[in-house]
């Protein structure tokens, strides 16, 4: 199915329904990965997991010996990370759980890196992750909203975060027509990541 350690395995991969939004695209994935710093045998939760497509890519950085935690409070998409999780082979590596965050965090352990995609509790989300995120581990929370990326950015300042990252990234994606290749333009996502120390 995915033979690569790399991230970035193409959207069409994942099962998908109209219900539930995502994955989230390939190119952000990658980009979400790499700023989480993940290696083998890390503890990961994934907050807002959707289809799970980042919970298995997550889930592929840390192996066998690592554990990620994909939460999602609506049931279809905890259905689909699970169908996606089988489907690439890493369902021993997750635990997916239906819940709301930050409630859903309380009694997880402390891991090595929160992602964070969708939540209505973006702040409570934030200082929950604060207190489950190792020393020198990572927050990574990716916004489509202006508001939302100005909430994180706060919130991650407040709680004193170091090695503050923000990257916009703009995507466009080849399609092609009787003409060749027209560039279609995705929404730009903002990336913020930061260290706790």
């Amino acid at each position: 199915m995915w033979s690569y350690k790399t991230p970035g395995i193409p959207d069409e991969l994942f099962i998908t329904s109209e219900s539930v939004s995502g994955p989230t695209k390939e190119e952000i994935r990658a980009l979400t990965i790499s700023k989480a710093r993940l290696r083998e045998g890390a503890y990961v939760i994934d907050v807002g997991c959707g289809v799970g497509s980042l919970t298995v890519e997550a889930a592929l950085q840390v192996g066998s010996e690592g554990r990620v935690f994909a939460i999602d409070e609506n049931e279809e998409a905890v259905k689909l990370t699970r169908t996606n999780l089988a489907k690439f082979g890493v369902q021993n590596i997750v635990q997916v759980i239906r819940g709301k965050a930050p409630e859903a965090m309380l009694e997880l352990p402390v891991v090595d890196a929160v992602i964070i995609g969708g939540t209505k509790s973006l702040k409570d989300v934030i200082k929950v992750s604060h207190e489950k995120i190792k020393e020198n581990g990572r927050i990574v929370v990716n916004s489509i909203m202006l508001e939302t990326g100005y909430e994180a950015l706060k919130e991650i300042t407040r709680l004193n975060f170091r090695e503050i990252d923000v990257t916009t990234v703009f995507v466009a994606k080849g399609k092609w027509i009787d003409a060749g290749v027209m560039m279609m333009a995705r929404n730009p996502i903002t990336i913020i990541s930061a260290t706790k120390v």
